[in-house]
């Protein structure tokens, strides 16, 4: 599901804090697109007349470029009016990357082919048409490297709470999950869940992570008056039409923007696909992304890079291996019995970071638990070794999970494999996370890894499987990298 699925009711408004950032944040774009235009014509100048690349300049038409003044002001309004045009400064949140760089493709190309019809009427002696071509392919490369730069700061500033949305959500059923497994997962859309409101009993006073639980649904009007709101987000089922229209009474009473989510036959919106037929909308089922020549390709890619990594990192297993041996007695190597794809158990395989009884030690450290749920995590673990320290902080002990990956038990990227204690104590909507292989490192670790609460890593497993793609996995290995390196979140 994205969120542009859901449906906004225009009369309804937005936090002024809010509201003022992305206004200050729109006037800052506009004005530096405009100095950006004049930086990319005057490297286009440059090349042309300084450089002379691919054609020689007459020397009888060497122009400087106080003569082409005129024709960047002119440029500059022409490509910000075609921008607005295109929607470049009114894209939908969450719009990526691609998104933005074609409309402004789409401005510039509308922009040069309007001065190229008015230089070839008003035929200026020192008129370059390929200053203009070079300007065509400069300004979309400038901006598009604007865009990303942006891209990054607004993240990095929302991640630190500035310029977000505060968000109630009403409802806490699947529908609802599935809003707050795509907030948890993407947090550069500057989503920051303040809790949900639910009428059941159990959903509406059992906390989902750090998501606080807030009550039934007659609590909103108390809660929208004690809190700052930005939005709230219906994700109730249709039969609920009543209690739906008195949220939106209640919230838009006092100035906060309301947005539905349609709860098309109470399906998973992220598997509804739609299609047309002579112009005819047609909703389908989606089926689970990682099936069929997806899984195959998924499956091929895991056992090309650990095989190679295997035999690569060979050397590093053995002197590992050496170290965990001279330092401690005990096997060299950790099994443990964990919950593989659609529940299957198998055995994993890590080097050993702890003392040979460690799982005996067990109960007499269940106190000192840090962790919530079914998870068990020390950060100061009192039975890892000197090496086990080393091997936890950089994740070299799960190297040997490579293995496992090659013999089909795992995949390199994935949910993180559980046990079977842990599996036992899953709600319903936990189970889903079993649907594909577990894998060595997942969305769970490069969004937080230990520091996460147990039910945001299961929204981050549930939003991996829905939303697999290979580029996903690629953006999750190249991000596994440096968290690897600083060792950070890792205990």
């Amino acid at each position: 599901m994205r969120l542009s699925l859901l449906t906004a009711w225009p009369w309804s408004k937005t936090h002024p804090a809010s509201k003022h950032f992305r206004r200050w944040v729109g006037w800052l774009l506009v004005i530096s697109d405009a100095i950006l235009i004049n930086v990319a014509f005057a490297i286009a100048y440059w090349i042309r007349y300084d450089r002379q690349w691919f054609r020689a300049v007459d020397p009888a038409f060497n122009t400087s470029y106080r003569a082409y003044l005129p024709f960047v002001v002119v440029l500059t309004i022409l490509l910000l009016i075609a921008f607005h045009l295109e929607g470049v400064y009114s894209l939908r949140r969450g719009a990526t990357w691609f998104d933005e760089v074609y409309a402004i493709i789409n401005g510039t190309t509308t922009g040069i082919i309007i001065m190229v019809v008015v230089t070839f009427f008003y035929r200026p002696l020192f008129y370059s048409r390929l200053i203009f071509l070079y300007a065509a392919v400069l300004i979309p490369t400038v901006l598009a490297a604007s865009r990303a730069l942006r891209s990054i700061i607004i993240s990095r500033l929302r991640r630190r709470g500035i310029g977000v949305d505060r968000v109630l959500i009403v409802g806490a059923g699947e529908t609802g999950r599935a809003v707050l497994r795509n907030l948890v997962a993407q947090p550069e859309y500057g989503y920051h869940v303040l809790g949900f409101l639910d009428d059941n009993p159990e959903k509406g006073q059992r906390d989902i992570g750090p998501f606080k639980a807030l009550g039934a649904i007659d609590n909103l009007s108390r809660i929208l008056r004690q809190n700052l709101v930005d939005e709230v987000i219906v994700a109730l089922p249709w039969e609920y039409h009543e209690r739906i229209t008195q949220v939106i009474t209640e919230a838009s009473r006092v100035g906060v923007r309301v947005r539905v989510v349609p709860d098309l036959l109470q399906l998973s919106l992220n598997r509804l696909h739609v299609d047309q037929v002579a112009g005819i909308p047609l909703l389908s089922v989606r089926e689970m992304t990682i099936t069929g020549w997806n899984r195959v390709f998924k499956r091929f890619m895991d056992i090309t890079i650990a095989g190679v990594g295997l035999i690569l990192l060979s050397p590093l297993l053995l002197c590992i291996a050496l170290a965990i041996r001279l330092d401690s007695p005990g096997p060299v190597l950790f099994r443990q019995t964990r919950v593989g794809r659609k529940g299957k158990l198998f055995t994993i395989y890590k080097f050993r970071s702890m003392v040979a009884n460690a799982e005996q030690m067990r109960p007499q450290l269940d106190p000192l638990n840090e962790a919530d749920g079914p998870l068990f995590k020390i950060k100061g673990d009192p039975r890892r070794t000197r090496v086990g320290r080393f091997l936890r902080r950089t994740s070299l002990d799960e190297l040997p999970q490579l293995y496992n990956v090659l013999r089909g038990e795992m995949s390199l990227v994935g949910p993180r494999p559980a046990l079977p204690e842990e599996v036992a104590q899953y709600q319903e909507w936990h189970r889903k996370r079993l649907e594909v292989s577990p894998g060595i490192t997942g969305l769970w670790q490069v969004s937080g890894r230990s520091n996460l609460s147990f039910d945001e890593m299961v929204l981050l497993d549930i939003y991996y499987v829905e939303n697999w793609s290979p580029f996903l996995d690629l953006r999750i290995l190249l991000k596994t990298i440096p968290l690897v390196l600083l060792g950070e979140g890792a205990y």
